[in-house]
């Protein structure tokens, strides 16, 4: 998959005023969305509890997780996970790209609308 980066503004749902414009790395092996820890601490975003994480080395590590609300070129999703992660990291994941709508093209090297499924029981 090509790597590229979208922009997308990042808030408190709480306190909508509390936001920040990021640049994020798509990331279909993420996937839950990884943002510096403090950049999540200058939103008040608070933790909700400690995922395990594997790392592409094969280690596994335990990080805190909050929620975000999260806007990317006009597509909005509330209540989003987000990983106290390391400065300068910045990780669009899977998660928060299935809640948005949005897939990625690796031809154009952007995010385009999902084609979802629905599924109907007789």
């Amino acid at each position: 998959m090509a790597v590229f980066r979208v922009k997308a503004r990042i808030w408190n749902s709480l306190n909508p005023s509390r936001s920040r414009d990021e640049e994020l790395l798509v990331d279909t092996g993420a996937i839950y969305t990884v943002i510096p820890r403090d950049v999540l601490e200058a939103l008040n975003i608070k933790i909700l509890r400690y995922a395990r994480l594997r790392l592409a080395d094969n280690r596994v590590i335990e990080k805190p997780v909050g929620e975000i609300d999260i806007e990317i070129e006009g597509y909005r999703a509330s209540a989003t996970p987000a990983v106290f992660g390391d400065p300068d990291t910045y990780i669009l994941g899977s998660v928060t790209m299935e809640q948005l709508g949005l897939t990625p093209d690796p031809i154009t090297r952007k995010l385009k609308p999902a084609e979802a499924l629905l599924m109907k029981l007789s």
